[in-house]
């Protein structure tokens, strides 16, 4: 038999920063991936403190922001890489009355380390009005994080690919087939539906497209620009336009109102031509008080479940992995507000 103190079962933002937090304190553990590309995998990466229909933030959102920060920069210790990308939010304001609010709640004790009080308009799009710049905003290189996180595992035998079966689980003796274990942490995201521990959790699918696109005359930005959706370079040639909200749309293919609807918004501030090559979609776990959902199985102990990460999953998940962490290690209770016996 093979012993690990931890089996991880997913592998978007839940599983990987899980997994930091092992690799961080010397844990042995084996995680579980199918390999299929979840929301994780497709998001657009955005760190972005504040909510930008209304000009607020969230809650625990500098601490959110800080943990990243720290957490990025131990993962760099072992992968050699910077995952992070400088390319701030730049909000194009619809009118005048969006940019006074700005104004005013720029003066906000806790809202003004966020908005910047200096406007500026930004070239080849339409933002009369200017545009206000997300202090402490940016972007996660998603496909390299996953690539090299996924390649450090496999290389130190954290990584097994392979669909994970609930049936195999002997509660009686802690064994998952050939595997003793201590604990199980299942960071599913929608697969949790599937889960005969958790399926009853509310966690609901919130159904997101994006598309890349292409500009034929040579549109180049290095901001991420924000209007109703987000636009930004992906590469020296292709850029990320999305991600929508639906919370309706349930079916695996892609949503053709969800694509005109990507269109639209992009016209309404690109004056110009654009190309789409390809369109995505994802279902974001959501929940409906907008908080994760950490916590032990109400009948078996060293079962857990880290999920509902929703739109903010980089945060939350980086932020929360911690918190689960030191919950099971050093038995810190969980904040009321993400523990999952909130709903008992």
């Amino acid at each position: 038999m093979k012993n690990v103190e931890y089996i991880i079962v997913g592998d978007g933002y839940a599983a990987m920063f899980f997994a930091h937090q092992l690799i961080k304190n010397n844990k042995k553990f084996c995680l579980f991936s199918e390999g299929k590309k979840s929301a994780s995998h497709i998001s657009a990466g955005i760190i972005n403190p504040l909510v930008l229909k209304r000009f607020t933030t969230f809650w625990l959102a500098s601490e959110q922001i800080h943990h990243l920060h720290q957490t990025l920069s131990e993962i760099q210790e072992y992968t050699g890489k910077n995952y992070l990308i400088d390319q701030p939010i730049h909000r194009i304001f619809h009118d005048e009355t969006e940019k006074n609010l700005w104004i005013k709640k720029a003066n906000d004790e806790i809202l003004k380390t966020f908005l910047n009080k200096n406007f500026t308009s930004i070239e080849g799009v339409t933002n009369p009005f200017s545009t206000g710049k997300v202090n402490c905003s940016a972007r996660l290189n998603v496909e390299n994080f996953f690539l090299d996180m996924l390649e450090y595992l496999e290389k130190n035998i954290f990584l097994t690919k392979e669909k994970f079966d609930y049936s195999e689980i002997n509660l009686s003796d802690n064994s998952y087939k050939n595997i003793h274990f201590t604990h199980i942490i299942f960071c599913e995201g929608m697969g949790v539906t599937q889960n005969p521990f958790f399926s009853d959790l509310p966690v609901n699918p919130n159904k997101g497209h994006h598309l890349k696109v292409v500009f034929p005359n040579g549109f180049k930005q290095s901001v991420t620009i924000k209007k109703k959706h987000f636009l930004f370079p992906t590469n020296e040639h292709e850029y990320y336009y999305g991600g929508t909200y639906d919370r309706n749309q349930t079916h695996s293919d892609v949503d053709q109102s969800a694509k005109e609807q990507l269109r639209n918004g992009l016209k309404e501030f690109f004056p110009g031509n654009f190309e789409i090559t390809e369109v995505n979609f994802g279902f974001r776990p959501t929940v409906k008080d907008r908080r994760p959902i950490l916590g032990r199985h109400q009948k078996h102990e060293n079962l857990f479940v880290f999920n509902g990460l929703g739109a903010r999953g980089i945060l939350n998940g980086c932020y929360f992995s911690k918190t689960l962490f030191e919950h099971i290690e050093n038995n810190q209770p969980l904040p009321p507000e993400v523990d999952l016996k909130r709903f008992a």
